[in-house]
């Protein structure tokens, strides 16, 4: 079935209303002549512009789209006319052909024909006009009027408004896709190869990380070039962080719920180009410029020894449910990029967002590993966070960690050398996977986040889990070869309160989202210090920065690997909205000016001292679990714990309610050797957290743990420019001050 505008116009000419401008007597003027069309290659996928026969330049264009009946590749001019070509050659499934003269910059997309009947799951639609899968580059921003979706939107009778197609031309309202070609090969290029156990991520956004910063240029500010700049980099590198883990850069849509409310969607978890650098975050412009901006932010990370990580959203698609619009897979294959229900009109959604990607179908899977593997030898980056990454390892319904994708990464000569963090669970049944993912991945660990958050605001009921997330949660990743570095351990992440409102907010303030504060969760485990929101209160601001001190340095000192969010280390609020992704203005970008308050300039400075004292001491980046065994004849082990007597801990202590623990790491004990095959020796460490809200007595631990133990950090001081420095004797009772951790290194 054809759309009318595409019965007015021949095939390979533009269509009626497509922008081809009419004469002054009211007649059409002449076309363009229709390129002449080769039959090209069904690989690579995309539009790949390259030398073709006699070496003739141009673009060979290639789509799966395996139950289509036609596809025609649409070309844009400066002015927005259309000219339509025919692609006739169909090889496995893959509809192909090679234009002569189509130069990079040249803007394009599809059109795909077939049968339209959506109680089968069938939505083809040549009226609308298709981003390619596989742009490398896109220009212009999706918005979102009735003509863009597939189906007659404000029919009278929604319950089957999806079943009747719309015949109007979207191609005025959608961005297209850019030709680009680049030969960059990346031979000056020198990655960092950071190994895991001595990584600290810092998971910022592209955009709010530089959109206020001062030292960058007001023209690059909240770009791919701004996030380059000496000024940017400069921060990263003091404060000591290894990886970037920059929130979704894929091209990305808004929701049209949002954009009804004049709002936007800012953490970009809303992919619908998996091989396009976000266009929006260039100062290079949108015709291709933005790759190689992208590539020279990342060379500028690896001059400077930090990892580029990205959050890639590979479970669902902007194009959302039943009644989303029609961008791209939708109109390509609905029934074979998208898991369906039993009834096809519905899609499966395990991620919330309306629909899921069809994974376990070979093509899908092979969109999906293209486009990693892209990211890796064409753009440079070094690994990937999987945003609800248990979808993505569903069969045909279950969880399977034998699953195609999962089974294919482990394979892949390029993906199994990079970093692969998952976020182990989506929202479907069985969707919570936490510890279960196998070796080469590592886990966001959220149950460390609810057990730090819980033991600091003293509402654990004893201190089990604390010591488990203390010491690299073996009791989720000792099995199958998997090290502590499994767990990427977390306090705060995109999603969530600020570490500052997790100190000053009691219940989510999340109005500005336009929801009637119903989302975002209500599971904070936060407490306020005994107010709410922002205070003139020194005795409860004092407090607030406190608990900000123990919340970094328990991270920090922990045994896993550390993720800080950007600004955290400053003292950022986000005025207590604890699901700011619709919020791209100040209640989400770093506020730099903070740096000019005492108070927040010495957590910063704080932070950056942690992080070089695990950088210094391996025995806080152990590449393998404690034993708790002892490995020399006078009983010391590579870790221990005790209570404030000074005693080590017995089993009922572990159940019995306490606000105190004591945690002794051995550097005597650290198994694996160095590069030059010399044991790893280091300093012993005694950590004191003491979450209760008056002063404790401890009795430091004597021989064999100890004789003397020197201070180094002690988060009751508020300055801490330099280590404390103060030197206790083994047996001494000391003083831990109201809801402090003092860390002290054996003399």
């Amino acid at each position: 079935m054809t759309s009318a505008a595409e019965q007015r116009a021949p095939a390979g000419e533009p269509a009626a209303g497509s922008g081809q401008p009419a004469a002054a007597n009211g007649t059409r003027r002449a076309v363009p002549p229709v390129p002449a069309v080769w039959p090209g290659a069904p690989t690579p996928l995309g539009a790949r512009f390259r030398a073709g026969p006699d070496g003739v330049a141009g673009t060979n264009f290639a789509l799966w789209a395996a139950g289509a009946e036609a596809v025609r590749v649409c070309l844009f001019d400066e002015h927005g006319r259309e000219t339509r070509i025919p692609l006739t050659e169909l090889t496995h499934e893959i509809w192909h052909g090679f234009v002569p003269g189509v130069m990079p910059g040249q803007r394009y997309g599809y059109r795909v024909d077939g049968r339209w009947d959506p109680w089968t799951g069938a939505r083809w639609n040549p009226a609308k006009l298709l981003l390619d899968p596989y742009a490398r580059a896109v220009d212009g921003e999706f918005r979102l009027p009735p003509e863009v979706y597939g189906h007659v939107r404000d029919w009278p009778d929604q319950s089957v408004a999806d079943t009747v197609r719309d015949e109007r031309d979207s191609a005025p309202y959608v961005p297209k896709g850019v030709v680009v070609h680049d030969d960059d090969d990346w031979s000056d290029d020198r990655r960092p190869k950071t190994p895991w156990a001595d990584s600290v991520i810092y998971e910022l956004h592209v955009r709010g990380f530089t959109r206020l910063h001062p030292g960058v240029p007001e023209e690059l500010r909240g770009t791919y070039a701004g996030l380059a700049h000496p000024a940017a980099i400069e921060h990263l590198v003091k404060l000591g962080v290894t990886a970037v883990e920059l929130l979704p850069v894929h091209q990305f849509a808004h929701e049209d719920h949002l954009l009804r409310r004049g709002l936007v969607n800012y953490w970009g978890y809303n992919s619908i180009g998996y091989f396009a650098p976000h266009a929006a975050y260039a100062a290079s412009g949108t015709t291709g410029g933005q790759v190689g901006e992208f590539k020279r932010m990342v060379r500028a990370l690896h001059a400077a020894g930090i990892e580029v990580i990205l959050d890639v959203v590979y479970n669902h698609t902007a194009e959302a449910g039943e009644l989303g619009p029609t961008l791209s897979l939708k109109g390509i294959d609905n029934r074979g990029y998208y898991r369906l229900q039993g009834d096809a009109r519905r899609y499966a959604d395990y991620t919330g967002c309306g629909n899921t990607l069809h994974v376990v179908q070979p093509q899908v899977l092979r969109l999906i590993t293209d486009s990693l593997r892209y990211w890796v030898t064409e753009m440079g980056v070094d690994g990937f966070r999987f945003d609800l990454a248990a979808a993505l390892a569903r069969s045909m319904h279950d969880v399977d960690m034998l699953s195609p994708f999962l089974a294919v990464i482990a394979q892949d000569p390029v993906l199994r050398r990079v970093k692969l963090i998952a976020e182990p669970w989506d929202i479907g049944s069985g969707g919570y996977q936490v510890g279960a993912f196998p070796p080469l991945w590592t886990e966001w660990n959220d149950r460390y986040r609810n057990t730090v958050r819980d033991f600091w605001r003293h509402a654990l009921p004893d201190v089990r889990e604390m010591g488990y997330r203390l010491s690299g949660s073996s009791d989720l990743y000792a099995w199958g070869g998997r090290r502590p570095y499994a767990s990427v351990n977390f306090v705060t992440a995109h999603d969530g309160f600020t570490l500052r409102d997790l100190v000053s907010y009691e219940t989510k303030h999340n109005e500005a989202n336009g929801e009637n504060n119903r989302d975002g969760t209500d599971d904070n485990r936060s407490w306020n210090c005994g107010a709410e929101g922002e205070t003139d209160d020194e005795d409860v601001r004092a407090l607030r920065r406190r608990q900000l001190r123990n919340l970094l340095t328990t991270l920090l000192l922990s045994t896993g690997v550390p993720m800080l969010v950007a600004g955290d280390e400053l003292g950022r609020t986000q005025r207590g909205n604890n699901n700011a992704y619709c919020q791209d203005n100040e209640i989400s970008w770093v506020d730099w000016s903070l740096l000019e308050e005492p108070g927040w300039r010495a957590l910063c400075e704080l932070t950056s001292r942690l992080i070089a004292l695990r950088h210094r001491h391996p025995v806080l980046r152990r590449r393998a679990f404690f034993s708790g065994r002892a490995q020399t004849a006078d009983g010391l082990r590579d870790l221990a714990w005790f209570t404030a007597r000074g005693a080590e801990m017995t089993e009922a202590d572990w159940y019995a309610p306490a606000a105190t623990l004591g945690m002794y790491l051995s550097g005597r004990d650290i198994p694996g050797r160095d590069e030059r095959g010399a044991p790893v020796v280091d300093d012993s460490f005694l950590a004191l957290l003491h979450a209760g809200d008056g002063p404790t007595g401890f009795v430091l631990p004597g021989p064999p743990w100890a004789e003397r133990y020197e201070v180094v950090v002690d988060t009751s001081a508020e300055e801490q420019d330099e280590p404390p420095g103060t030197v206790h004797r083994a047996g001494a009772e000391i003083t831990v001050p109201a809801r402090t951790v003092l860390l002290l290194r054996v003399a």
